[in-house]
């Protein structure tokens, strides 16, 4: 084979291959259909259930997961306040967020976006604040709704 053969070759599969590389690498965080890595996977829309606070969530830190919502204790007490009710999923690509008792906010553990414990956005790659749900309590009930 020819050099310049060889070089015309070489050429046409370097193309080939940076055009495949390319598509590979498209961003995964460009907005879908919810607005975060192109997943579809919504914050339920309608929530209503109740937790015992007498046997579940009773340290700060403490963590319950319940129809697609996370609720944390942020704080002691048993008041509204002291509590923190968000989606579940990540706004980014839908995986199950977790809340960071040492660091105050809620973490992904896909790709280490963190929320407030009202859902905002403190770090991407998500761009979207998490759905926030109402916190009541009524003696040692507490419901969440929204």
């Amino acid at each position: 084979m020819k050099r310049n053969e060889f070089i015309s070759t070489l050429g046409i599969g370097l193309a080939a291959a940076c055009v495949g590389c390319l598509a590979a690498c498209s961003k995964s965080d460009d907005p879908g259909p919810t607005g975060g890595g192109g997943t579809t996977n919504p914050p339920p829309a309608a929530v209503s259930f109740t937790l015992d606070l007498n046997n579940e969530i009773k340290a700060v830190g403490e963590t319950k997961t319940s129809g697609g919502v996370i609720i944390a204790r942020i704080a002691t007490g048993n008041v509204a306040t002291s509590f923190s009710a968000v989606q579940v999923a990540c706004t980014h690509e839908g995986t199950s967020i977790n809340f960071s008792a040492t660091q105050g906010r809620f973490v992904c553990p896909s790709h280490a976006a963190t929320f407030t414990t009202s859902g905002a956005v403190i770090n991407g790659p998500a761009r979207i604040n998490l759905k926030k749900y109402n916190v009541s309590i009524t003696g040692s009930t507490l419901t969440v709704s929204g």
